[in-house]
């Protein structure tokens, strides 16, 4: 073949796709970098988000996810049932199970039945909400909070609930709630990551990383799990031998070659992983100091019950204040040991010594420090328990089996209305009467907290747009202040 010089005019398709990778992959990198670099950024691009101006005036700029793994029993903590505790013993009727599915461990039962709750119930503050007794401290914050007895879900399992309640559909591989804000708020920290975990609880329904992942979202999005004890976050402490300074060289050096990489490829996981490095690099001077409890006043410990040093639920929530005063966007608090399938009298009781103050202690620590108005803070299960026993019923023991058909959470702060109970039960605790609310419904509500319209914060993957709400939710207006 001879040589032709006219052949040097004609870019080869390898080559355009060389060159147009390198701009897209730039454009991704610095997208990332700096963000203030597009003129006609909207404030919250700047932060890394994607949305431009939102869709309404946000009530809340950050949200606090007290989310109780197992799913604590509506009926011995927020739903009173006189009638029910009068029935115990009896069969639950046909008519109020309606031929309902229930799982495998109670089907095979001869019988199911009623078991009321041992414990008392009493009223509230100015509003009057209602609560167990062994909840003492949530009812001194009971004017804050809105209680919803009316929530429902779709699956009847621990993980394909768990996951339904994260991300709006019962199959993994979708993001998460904190992912979804991450995505569209961006961050206000360039220190900490958008969305943090802190984990506590040794038992129970075991936890999967994807429980907070970012599905098909970039993973920057995906939330960042941080450690009660040891190193705060898994190996971003430098090694033994290893100085800063040699790990800033080595870490430019990896850049170096990512950045490359970037430029051949122009693929944005690249871009995103640049970024992670820096964040990690960013996090070790940052993380340490946050995780350190010790620094605060021993009434600020003793509020929470916490104890510097010590991985418990109190410390997490005293964290998450900590957190939320660093403007974290997402700050999720997973607790476990909440699936009572038997002994339930005493491991709820348990369970409510471990978390009740605590909680109740970051909702006036949040108010006291004027953060309560923009934070919004969550705490629930992902479905209810039976009003049937599952296994013998004795003077000190019973369980409850999975209930999806309704169950109890709260809510309060960041545009939400406190003093509130909302939806009613049946005397059985067993189906909703008043006021449903589905879990897509209150996903489209928390966005809406945050100024988002939950129809418009989508991602196009494999040729669809999806949204946390997925086809479905509507905005519970009653819960809104």
């Amino acid at each position: 073949m001879f040589y032709q010089p006219e052949f040097e005019k004609i870019i080869s398709r390898r080559a355009f796709l060389r060159r147009s990778a390198t701009g897209v992959g730039a454009i991704a990198l610095a997208s990332l970098l700096k963000e203030n670099l597009f003129a006609g950024a909207a404030p919250a691009q700047q932060s890394h988000g994607v949305m431009g101006a939102l869709h309404f005036p946000p009530k809340a700029r950050r949200v606090i996810y007290l989310f109780m793994s197992g799913a604590p029993s509506h009926i011995d903590l927020f739903d009173h049932k006189p009638k029910l505790k009068d029935l115990t013993g009896t069969e639950l009727p046909t008519s109020i199970r309606m031929g309902q599915r229930i799982t495998g461990m109670t089907s095979g039962q001869k019988q199911l039945l009623c078991v009321g709750s041992p414990f008392e119930f009493k009223r509230h503050g100015r509003s009057g909400g209602e609560l167990s007794e062994i909840l003492p401290h949530t009812a001194q914050v009971i004017d804050d909070i809105a209680i919803i007895r009316s929530l429902f879900t779709e699956p009847i399992n621990h993980d394909p609930a768990v996951t339904f309640f994260a991300t709006g559909n019962q199959q993994p591989g979708r993001p998460t709630m904190g992912s979804w804000i991450s995505y569209g708020l961006g961050s206000e920290n360039k220190n900490i990551p958008a969305y943090v975990v802190l984990v506590s609880g040794g038992g129970g329904q075991p936890l999967q990383a994807r429980y907070w992942g970012s599905g098909f979202l970039p993973s920057n999005h995906q939330g960042v799990q941080f450690r009660g004890v040891g190193d705060p976050v898994l190996y971003v402490t430098n090694p033994k031998g290893i100085s800063a300074q040699t790990r800033r060289q080595l870490l430019d050096g990896v850049q170096e070659l990512n950045r490359m990489e970037l430029g051949e490829l122009g693929d944005p996981e690249i871009a995103t992983r640049i970024e992670a490095y820096e964040m990690a690099y960013r996090m070790q001077t940052s993380v340490p100091d946050l995780m350190d409890i010790s620094k605060e006043p021993k009434e600020v410990l003793d509020l929470y019950g916490a104890e510097p040093g010590k991985a418990s639920f109190a410390n997490n929530c005293l964290l998450a204040r900590r957190l939320a005063e660093r403007d974290v966007r997402f700050i999720q608090l997973v607790h476990r040991d909440w699936d009572h399938h038997g002994d339930l009298p005493n491991e709820i009781k348990r369970q409510a010594k471990l978390t009740d103050q605590a909680s109740a202690a970051l909702i006036m620590d949040l108010k006291q420090r004027g953060l309560l108005e923009d934070t919004l803070v969550i705490w629930g299960g992902e479905f209810g328990r039976t009003s049937y026993s599952q296994g013998e019923i004795t003077k000190t023991s019973f369980g409850r089996d999975h209930h999806p058909r309704c169950f109890s959470i709260w809510m309060a702060g960041g545009g939400i209305k406190g003093g509130i109970t909302l939806g009613k039960t049946d005397d059985f605790g067993y189906n909703i009467v008043e006021d449903p609310v589905h879990v897509h419904d209150f996903h489209a509500t928390f966005l809406h907290c945050l100024g988002i319209d939950h129809k418009k914060l989508t991602f196009r993957f494999q040729g669809r747009d999806f949204r946390l709400t997925d086809v479905s939710g509507e905005v519970v207006t009653k819960l809104l202040a």
